[in-house]
This record gives C-alpha cells, structure tokens and sequence, in this order.
C-alpha cells in the first residue's frame, strides 16, 4: 500500500506544482524518498534555511500563477520561514505549505522538545499559520493529508489568491494509506475545476464611456493586473486612447515606464509625476489596486478625492472595492478580463492626441525623465549611480529584482523599467533579504532571464546563502549590492541619533569566492556598467560590491512637496 508522503507527492504533481523548496528536518525527512521516486515530475530545491526556501516559494507562485511548495519541519517553518508565507499573504501569492508537529512519535502530550501539536509543554503550528494562511489544516490520519493538500492547492488558486498550509501529525507521513478505508480519497482535478466569473458586461461598458467622456482619465495599476498578467494589454489599451497609467509599488514596471501614457510608481517614495497625474485626473480607474495608504501617501486628501474625482475600482475580490476608498462605481472581475472586455467593446480615440500631449507636458514640468545624480565621496558611488547604471543596462530580455532599504527607494523614484513585467519586488512586507532568493527563484522559472538583483549590504548578508543555492542549481544569477556598511534608510532617519545602524565593511567580493560563486568590487560611478556586463559573461552566481558612501541619503529620492 503507498504511504501518506507518496500520495501527497502525487497529489502536488496532479495539481501543478512542479518545485518544492526545503531545508528538510524530522517528518519531512521522511517524506524525501517519495519525492526521488517521481524527482523527473517535480525539482525538490535544498536551500540553505528556511527563509531562503520560502521566499523562494512565494516568488515563484507569484511569477507562475500557480502555488510551490515550502517544505519544513514544524518549529522553523512557522518561525523563519515565516518570511515568505508573509510575503504571500499580504501580496496575494499562491503557496502551500507542508509541514507537521514534530511530535516523535506520539511523545507531542508530554512536552517533547520541538513539538508543535499545542499541547501543554509545547507550541502550536496552527495557531502560528492560521492568522497568516487563506486555508491551514491539521492532518492526523493519511486521508486527511492528502484531502488537506488537495484543499490547500484549492484555496491557494482561488482568488485572491495566498498561502494556504497543511500541518501533518509527524507519525502519520510514513502511514500505509488503505484505499478501501473511509472517508475516501478522489482525484484532485474534480476539487480544483474553476471557472472564473465573468465581469458584468454593461458595467464594463459603462465604464468605457466614462472613460471616452473623460478629460483626464488616470488608470491606476496594482498587484491584480501583475497577477493576472495583464500588463501588456493594459499598455495596449491605454496607448490607444491615451490614458494615463500609474502604479502601485507591487505593480511597479507593470507597463514600460517609458511609454508616452506611463507616469511612474505612486507614492511618497514614487514618481512625482504619478502622483501630479491622480491628484490633476477627473477619472481614476483603480485596476487591482487596493489603493493601500503605504502608495497613497498615506490618503493624501489632495490626490484621492471621493465626490470631486469619478472614482472606479475594479477588483478580483468585491470586498476589496470601495476597501480604503468610497468608489462610484465597482466592477468585480479579472484585471485581465476586464482589459479585454474594454478592448473588445472599443475605447474612442478621438481625445487621444490631447490626452497624450497632456501627459507629455506633466512629464516635463514634474521632471519625469530626469535623474538627480547626488556627488559621493571619493572611491564610492551613490545609490542613485547604481539606479541609472541599470538603467542604462536593462534591456528586453533581463529581469530585476528589488531588496529593502535607500537602495529600493532610488529604484522607485527614479527607475523607469523599459518593458513591461520585468521586475519583481516584496510588495507585501518589504522585508529585508527578499531580494537574492526571489532572483534565484525568478532564474529557475525562466532559464532565459537575465536576471539581476539589486540589494543593500544589509539585506544582501541575510540571505547571501543563496548563493550556494545558486551554484548547486547551476543558474546564472548578479548580485549587485550597495555597500554602504550600515542600514543606510534607518541612518538616514535617525539623523545625529546615529546607533545601532553602522556595520564593519564587508568584502562580498572574497566572500561569495568562498561560497563558490565569483566576485567583483566597484568603487566609481563609471565602473559599474562595465561590471553589471562582465559579471553576466562570467557565468554563475556573481556579487558585485559597489562600495557606497555611507552618507548617501534616500532623502532625496522623495516626493512629500504640495500637490
């Protein structure tokens, strides 16, 4: 009779998942053969800890659209790996998570070290992951594991999609399942078929002619049009009628930035133009965009104004239309069904060159095109150098992801992403050391990326473990850290308060030498393009430490001026 791991295994290969990332411990040791048995069906990734496997997970649901698994034992993946599951649940990333009670063998009510089961002496997994999941279930017999995985893919693809997790009782994984024991086990397609709702058809039409009857129409783009992978058409459609289109921080490059109708990121730490755009528009079309206070500078009563603007939120999840701010009117749909729905109905053209030369001209009073390029002192660079440098180098077929930190707020301010849907950031949390899994995991889902990721010295040595990950995976992943030895956001906002954010320099070049990556150091503004270019010719994991004067503020990559 097959074993409880075994049809789990089975049940995420019929589902989809095709990576599993772990740092294995106790039950899901157990679980490891089931998995070589069917290694050509689904790539188990050995990470270096928990962190790194879960944000590993997370990105890769969020860049597929379908759920990877984290997998660990019970006390480290509610505790370290809570980084990613996080992450997933505040931006909407599909992810399972299996784990169990480490309980030894039926020890878990006698207080055994590690155990997980929420008896007395111990902790308790599910009280940990509940808050934190869209679905979390207890298994303590083999049916329930595998029904448990099975309703976990379910609630994890399922709008608005998120972490949904499996706890198993430790001595169950190595259970015989008996099929003819009750309550039986079924196939998982008949439990996962969905088909999405349809936006409502005159709604959809209604909102086009209030698009075609406005002067300024903004469309505000968020972490739904990422989701549903819209991105292209949404610059489409807007192009051909001339709408405006701004961001959220977690749909940051949702379309080309610098398209004639993209405006930029917005937000306090976001494009000045962005906001100029919301704050001037009499129509302001919220596409999966929660409209959150964090992009809002903080519900700015000059640039969302209820009552004065039109206001249109389009949503997956109805409960989130009218969320931070009363709408006139709310369509619940796919972002990507919606774009479709008003191509197909067909926007008017005829205010096109107006509206287009309407934002051309906000674009060159709010300077949208221009970069400050503060000095550095002699032998360093400023984070707003490594900003232009990758500008200069991006092209179409590189990707980038984003860490915490000054670095991170340069990159919103005044990075315009040439294509659409080519960076990736910790939209939910903002973590520190999301940035160097999330590349890795971005190189494993598309082999034929260029991928670079952009972290601080502070993020970066959280996780830098990623980099033998790297070298096992054989991908070719850079690393361009800012080197500022301190975590220069903080530094910059404690001012002549200046403790606990200064570090020793670090010498990530000789480190990742010994990790088996390779390393390169850059101490001027004009080095660093040349080692961005040479760094992906040489193959392989590859840090490059740009050694960034530590006085280097983010405060000047900032808009909190009047609109």
């Amino acid at each position: 009779m097959p074993k409880t791991s075994e049809r789990v295994v089975d049940t995420l290969i019929e589902s989809g998942v095709t990576h599993a990332f772990t740092l294995p411990g106790l039950g899901i040791t157990w679980s490891l053969p089931a998995f070589n048995a069917r290694r050509d069906k689904i790539d188990v990734v050995l990470t270096r800890s928990e962190w790194i496997a879960s944000v590993m997970a997370q990105a890769t649901g969020r860049l597929t659209g379908r759920p990877a698994a984290l997998m660990g034992q019970g006390p480290w993946i509610t505790t370290i790996g809570g980084v990613g599951i996080l992450e997933a649940h505040f931006c909407g990333s599909p992810m399972l998570i299996l784990t169990e009670t480490s309980d030894y063998d039926g020890y878990g009510q006698m207080g055994v070290y590690q155990t997980m089961t929420g008896d007395y002496g111990g902790a308790d997994a599910m009280a940990s992951l509940k808050p934190i999941t869209k679905y979390c279930t207890y298994a303590t017999s083999p049916a329930e594991a595998v029904y448990g995985t099975q309703m976990a893919i379910k609630h994890a693809t399922l709008p608005r999609q998120g972490p949904a997790a499996v706890i198993m009782k430790t001595p169950i994984i190595r259970e015989e399942i008996d099929d003819s024991a009750r309550p039986a086990l079924y196939p998982s397609e008949g439990y996962q078929r969905y088909t999405p709702a349809r936006p409502d058809r005159d709604a959809v039409i209604a909102l086009a002619e209030l698009i075609d009857g406005a002067a300024s129409p903004v469309i505000v783009a968020g972490n739904g049009v990422m989701t549903a992978n819209a991105g292209v058409a949404l610059q489409a459609l807007a192009e051909s009628s001339g709408i405006a289109v701004a961001s959220s921080y977690n749909a940051k490059g949702i379309v080309a930035e610098t398209s004639e109708i993209a405006v930029g990121m917005l937000g306090t730490w976001g494009a000045p133009t962005a906001n100029r755009a919301v704050a001037s528009a009499d129509l302001v079309i919220m596409i999966g965009a929660s409209m959150g206070p964090d992009y809002t500078r903080f519900r700015d009563p000059e640039l969302i104004r209820p009552g004065e603007q039109t206001l249109v939120q389009v949503d997956v999840d109805p409960r989130n239309a009218g969320w931070v701010y009363p709408v006139d009117t709310a369509i619940t749909g796919d972002a990507a069904d919606v774009v479709a729905m008003l191509d197909e109905i067909g926007l008017s053209t005829k205010s096109r060159e107006t509206r287009v030369a309407a934002i051309a001209e906000l674009k060159a009073r709010t300077g949208y095109d221009e970069f400050p390029r503060p000095a550095a002192q002699q032998g360093t660079v400023h984070h707003a150098d490594l900003v232009a440098s990758v500008q200069a180098f991006l092209g179409r077929d590189d990707f980038l992801t984003l860490d915490a930190g000054a670095n991170r707020i340069w990159s919103t301010f005044g990075l315009r992403m040439p294509y659409p849907q080519q960076l990736l950031v910790p939209g939910g949390t903002g973590i520190m050391g999301w940035g160097p899994p999330a590349a890795l995991a971005a190189k494993l889902v598309d082999p034929s990326k260029r991928v670079t990721c952009l972290a601080g010295d502070g993020g970066f040595m959280m996780t830098l473990q990623v980099v033998t990950t790297c070298v096992q995976q054989n991908a070719d992943v850079v690393f361009l850290v800012g080197n500022n030895a301190g975590l220069g956001m903080v530094r910059d906002n404690l001012a002549e308060n200046r403790i606990a954010v200064d570090f020793e320099d670090v010498d990530f070049a000789k480190m990742v030498e010994g990790l088996g990556g390779k390393g390169l150091t850059v101490h001027h503004a004009d080095e660093i393009g040349d080692a961005l270019n040479e760094a992906h010719r040489l193959g392989g994991p590859v840090v490059i430490d740009a050694k960034v004067d530590p006085d280097a503020s983010h405060h000047e990559a900032v808009d909190n001026a009047p609109l």
